[in-house]
């Protein structure tokens, strides 16, 4: 169930709502003015608490008070923020989700939150209006499709009330920003949290159909047929144990149309179940293999959001979709296939089948005459080896270009850590029989699958994100609720804004 959120201006002790959410600063219990407020309508009732150190502004303590008529909210939560030179959109996310599932939680069918209240020296209301909204879909996000009885617990309204000084057209366009770029994480979620037997490519393909039809982008989808006389051979390879037919979407966002050289290309790893093909996983290691496409989910994800905001650039989202599943005619170990721009390449691991899918991709991206790419994948294990699941892992062909990728992830908290890609591993996927192979041996693994792919750039500026320690969590805290992330969703977002700028 969604939740509707508006904005409104007035005194927020006075919304009309279940529960009222009021920031609080580590260190202004006692100056916050709205506390104060609420300690006189509430008989001094506060001081009580505050001196108890029950209510505090530590990071992340949430105090759930009832006002029993005292102010015009039933209910007022009291949300720690930390320091206030430290508080961060990221941070503000995080903590709006806690709060509103916490209300949630307390049966509040309608929150308000008293916007002012969470503002600090690098975050203006409108930031605040922005974060609540885009919480408002993330942290209240739950994965109910196949549930018999879904949960009964919403909220329905969520208001943000405003100071006086804030214009109405600001604060609604924050506020629509924030809904569109939670909307878009949660369809990437939604996508890869659906079971296999539902998510399969065909259904992938109608997913971003969908996003083309809501948004007006133009979206083309390859079939076998026509992949095969691209000479994507690659793809093809992987498909080939699989009933379900590979597709090769492509979705089209112009936001620049007189300017083609302005033009960037985000692709997405779409593997919707990787059974490992018959260099077979096993069955605990195959458990979340349903995820395996979340660099597709991220892909559509962020163009359902880009043809939203409308940033002036060109934007050409890619998801070569496909099962990797050990059939009849699945390929073998020791086969050899050939890219869409001839490069041959042994199989050397049927397991390392997302560079594969991807090389072909690039190869589409690069025949389009584009010279910025991104692609996002659930690669390897072997970034998680590497970085565990507090970052993405990062690899590039051209320093500028990462570090503007990096950036864009710091803008919206997704932390990127640059990996090398010196041409001294490139020794490591030499092949005896064909051009590479697909796989350089245990060392350096989250590397070698990255410059698989790099391989076929070219002279154009590519980065990879390896989201695979990063696209699923097992817990709920904060803006992450258990199950697929939307990993890589707002950086997509966030980086084609910075290039239209």
């Amino acid at each position: 169930m969604t939740t509707d959120v508006r904005v409104s201006f007035g005194d927020s002790l006075r919304s009309a709502s279940d529960c009222l959410l009021i920031g609080v600063f580590d260190g202004e219990e006692d100056m916050n003015e709205l506390l104060q407020a609420c300690n006189r309508s509430l008989n001094n009732g506060l001081e009580v608490i505050i001196k108890a150190g029950e209510l505090s502004g530590n990071t992340s303590n949430f105090t759930l008070l009832h006002t029993f008529g005292g102010v015009t909210p039933d209910r007022l939560l009291f949300c720690g923020l930390g320091d206030k030179e430290l508080i961060s959109r990221s941070l503000l996310r995080d903590i709006f989700s806690s709060a509103l599932r916490r209300a949630r939680g307390a049966c509040s069918g309608s929150v308000s939150i008293a916007a002012n209240s969470f503002v600090g020296p690098q975050i203006t209301e409108n930031d605040v209006v922005e974060c609540a909204a885009e919480s408002s879909q993330t942290g209240l996000y739950r994965y109910e499709r196949f549930k018999s009885v879904p949960s009964t617990k919403n909220i329905k309204l969520l208001d943000l009330v405003v100071s006086g000084s804030a214009t109405e057209k600001t604060m609604n366009d924050a506020m629509s920003r924030g809904i569109s770029v939670g909307n878009s994480v949660n369809i990437a979620r939604d996508l890869a949290n659906a079971p296999p037997n539902f998510m399969t490519p065909t259904e992938l393909s109608n997913a971003a159909s969908g996003v083309a039809r809501e948004t007006g982008a133009h979206i083309e989808i390859i079939e076998r047929e026509e992949m095969a006389k691209l000479g994507m051979g690659a793809l093809i390879g992987v498909s080939q144990g699989s009933t379900e037919p590979p597709k090769f979407i492509v979705l089209r966002y112009e936001g620049d149309q007189n300017n083609p050289d302005n033009s960037i290309a985000l692709l997405g790893k779409g593997i919707t179940f990787d059974s490992g093909g018959l260099d077979l996983k096993s069955a605990s290691g195959m458990r979340t293999m349903k995820g395996d496409m979340a660099g597709g989910a991220a892909v559509i994800g962020a163009m359902k959001a880009i043809s939203d905001i409308r940033p002036t650039l060109n934007v050409v989202g890619i998801v070569p979709a496909t099962e990797n599943m050990p059939g009849g005619g699945a390929q073998r170990p020791g086969d050899v296939v050939s890219t869409m721009d001839g490069t041959t390449l042994e199989i050397d691991n049927t397991d390392a089948e997302g560079r594969l899918v991807l090389a072909d991709a690039v190869c589409y991206a690069r025949s389009l005459g584009i010279t910025k790419i991104v692609d996002v994948a659930t690669l390897t294990g072997a970034v998680r080896a590497a970085l565990g699941q507090q970052c993405i892992g990062a690899f590039g062909n051209d320093s500028s270009f990462t570090e503007k990728v990096i950036a864009a992830g710091s803008e919206v908290g997704e932390r990127i850590w640059e990996l090398p890609t010196y041409d001294e591993y490139a020794n490591q996927y030499d092949s005896d029989i064909a051009d590479i192979k697909n796989t350089g041996g245990a060392a350096a693994g989250a590397i070698i699958g990255a410059m698989i792919i790099g391989r076929f750039a070219g002279d154009a500026s590519w980065v990879h994100l390896d989201i695979a320690a990063t696209s699923l969590t097992n817990v709920t805290k904060g803006d992450r609720v258990k199950g697929a992330t939307g990993s890589g969703v707002r950086t997509l977002i966030s980086l084609c804004e910075l290039l239209s700028s």
